[in-house]
């Protein structure tokens, strides 16, 4: 196995850069998304209550209407 090459400082000093610069925009790009997701949850919880109330009153509907005497 040939020993390793020296890398140069400039590519040291980029790939750190660059590595630190990802993270920042990471986390930018997270605090910005995170609102939006809170949003879109609490909307989709509002829509699940009322699928599930509607869900509920057509089954009792259903249940009234197949009330017959062959029961």
């Amino acid at each position: 196995m040939a020993p390793p090459v020296a890398v140069s400082p400039l590519i040291k000093t980029a790939r750190w850069s660059v590595l630190l610069l990802g993270v920042l925009y990471g986390k930018q790009r997270f605090d910005y998304l995170k609102p939006i997701a809170e949003e879109e949850r609490r909307v989709e919880e509002a829509e699940k209550k009322l699928r599930e109330e509607q869900e509920r009153i057509y089954k009792q509907l259903s249940e009234a209407n197949s009330d017959t005497i062959l029961k």
